[in-house]
């Protein structure tokens, strides 16, 4: 699997929310990653974006848009 294939579907500033998001998909049967792109020292700054496969990617939009964090 090729990175082109990876879509970024759900973007927050709490790396939880991320992590509630992939399991519940991960549920669903849908592969999903975390990349954390939050500053190590300065947790304030940057993001946690969660991940799909291209063929998941709408499929994961419509969990997620009934999904309440």
């Amino acid at each position: 699997m090729t990175d082109a294939n990876w879509k970024c579907i759900y973007t927050t500033d709490k790396p939880y929310q991320a992590e509630i998001i992939k399991q519940m998909l991960e549920e669903n049967g849908i592969e999903a990653v975390v990349m954390n792109k939050q500053d190590s020292s300065y947790q304030t700054f940057g993001v946690a974006e969660v991940y799909t496969t291209q063929e998941n990617e709408e499929k994961a939009k419509e969990l997620i848009n009934t999904f309440e964090i």
